[in-house]
């Protein structure tokens, strides 16, 4: 009888470590709640970029400076792949400069990228629409943050829902309607997974990017 009391202890005592590790290892795999990032501020490692050289690394930020160019993000994280998401940034402009953020694009060797939503970073240059809007989807003409000041930019993702802050403060809060047609002149702006892309527009803009951090959602 002794016997199979303690046998049977030991069969329930291993089964609670067994499901304790799966705990631990579920817990290990979820990135639901974790921030990752995706330049170590040294190097270009995991970003590509399509035309320039447009890029460069200054004082642990993206420098955008150049002739028009996309930098792509073709690294590990998610394997490049992004449909729900949350991804934040520090960003600072220069005086009359004209960038942006793309989400749910692809590496495209020339051109403004066809696929994928461009978040404008823009401040007065001479483009009247501003940082944060949802470029030729949902724009913004007012202007939230000042040149030579680093602010942060979010985007948010979720569904075909999209929501860009700019220092927490929403700016704009858009859904995709059902059965959207993509506009004129941008053939692929339509919510589907796709990687990042930072914009550099003219050689007469210099834009600074640092602290790029994503978040995938469940």
């Amino acid at each position: 009888m002794k016997k199979n009391i303690f046998f049977l202890a030991a069969v329930l005592l291993l089964a609670a470590c067994s499901s304790q590790n799966k705990i631990k290892d579920s817990s290990k795999d979820s990135h639901s709640d974790q921030w990752i990032s995706l330049f170590d501020g040294k190097s270009m490692d995991g970003w590509k970029e399509s035309e320039g050289p447009s890029f460069s690394i200054e004082n642990g930020a993206i420098k955008v400076a150049g002739k028009r160019s996309h930098l792509y993000y073709v690294g590990p994280v998610n394997d490049h792949n992004f449909k729900d998401f949350e991804i934040r940034m520090q960003v600072m402009t220069r005086a009359n400069s004209n960038s942006g953020v793309y989400f749910h694009t692809r590496f495209q060797q020339k051109g403004f990228p066809d696929d994928g939503f461009e978040v404008q970073v823009n401040n007065s240059h001479r483009d009247w629409k501003r940082t944060a809007g949802l470029y030729d989807i949902k724009d913004t003409a007012a202007t939230f943050v000042k040149d030579d000041e680093w602010f942060e930019l979010g985007i948010r993702v979720e569904g075909k829902h999209v929501i860009t802050r700019i220092n927490g403060q929403t700016i704009i809060d858009w859904t995709e309607p059902e059965n959207a047609v993509a506009p004129k002149g941008h053939p692929g702006r339509l919510i589907k997974p796709g990687t990042f892309a930072f914009q550099a527009h003219d050689p007469n803009s210099v834009v600074y990017y640092k602290d790029i951090m994503v978040k995938p959602l469940p």
